[in-house]
């Protein structure tokens, strides 16, 4: 019999299980998935004491409402997040970045995220998961992962255990930090865009659609002139690739992403800029930019650094 556990009162927009994802399973049509912003998710993970693959709770936009109960836990949030804690007629407004001791009866209200799209929450003990193919991973759309592939309900309840009874107060002081220019490399299919179409890509600002969800971000802009085809045999995608499909307007394969694709390819988001690029909210303006592989790697190399330094300060 389960003594520790949450009850979901308001599930939130888009509420779901996530990890570091799943390897080596694109062949096989199933996509990577995982935390959208991988520096938030380790952090979270860190401030709690866990191993820093654990579940997280992954929300968007407005979260959950959650009431707790058994033993005292740690819980805390990372991203931009507004959210509150009450503790019998007491309410604390939490801090991102910052552990709270959650006791039997208190109710966790994640209220929204501030100007930003995903935040987590992760906890001192585990979820009760199921995994799949080595992770608990929710993809909605293939329905994969743990909960049965689903997003969280209202009136679930989420078993937890390994109990972590060292509650310690853990503090970051870290600083999410907006990005407008998003460093590209060259696409496989490049050369098939006219030098103004290029011009385009490069030069002019795109608009984030409200058409955006973890599988894909829809632009809108001017139109990126194609001069070979709008179509190609079908080929296979990775995270961050920018697809060019007829009408002009590109598309920016998220961690959801199909497996293959049969748009042209013009360019790809460096993995350096991910975790920033899926917190711009629909309406954000953005320019591309283009930059070497060997450039690319430099800064990815600089971003794991900072990653582990930050994670070292907890």
């Amino acid at each position: 019999m389960y003594k520790n556990f949450f009850q979901i009162i308001r599930a939130g927009i888009n509420t779901t299980f996530q990890d570091q994802g799943r390897k080596n399973l694109n062949h096989i049509g199933i996509p990577f998935s995982g935390a959208m912003d991988n520096r938030n998710y380790l952090i979270a993970n860190k401030l709690v004491g866990n191993d820093l693959n654990s579940p997280v709770l992954e929300f968007a936009y407005q979260g959950p409402l959650l009431k707790y109960s058994g033993k005292r836990i740690n819980i805390a949030i990372t991203g931009d997040v507004n959210f509150t804690i009450k503790n019998n007629n007491t309410l604390i407004n939490g801090n991102c970045y910052q552990t709270y001791l959650l006791e039997h009866g208190d109710e966790l209200d994640i209220i929204s995220t501030n100007k930003s799209v995903y935040g987590y929450l992760s906890i001192s003990g585990k979820f009760d998961l199921k995994y799949q193919w080595l992770s608990c991973s929710v993809n909605t759309k293939a329905n994969i992962g743990a909960n049965e592939g689903k997003k969280l309900e209202i009136n679930q309840k989420i078993n937890l255990l390994n109990i972590n009874q060292i509650l310690n107060n853990k503090t970051l002081n870290y600083l999410n930090t907006k990005i407008e220019n998003i460093r590209v490399i060259k696409g496989t299919n490049f050369d098939y865009f006219s030098e103004a179409g290029k011009k385009t890509f490069f030069e002019n600002e795109f608009i984030i659609s409200k058409l955006t969800d973890r599988m894909g971000m829809r632009l809108e802009g001017s139109k990126i002139e194609n001069l070979v085809d709008t179509n190609i045999k079908s080929e296979g995608l990775i995270k961050g690739v920018i697809q060019v499909p007829a009408d002009g307007n590109p598309i920016i394969m998220l961690s959801d992403h199909g497996t293959i694709g049969g748009y042209p390819k013009i360019g790809v988001v460096i993995s350096a800029d991910y975790d920033k690029l899926v917190q711009l909210t629909p309406g954000s303006k953005i320019k591309f930019k283009e930059v070497e592989l060997s450039s690319a790697e430099t800064l990815f190399k600089l971003y794991e650094l900072e990653t582990q330094n930050l994670i070292s300060q907890i």
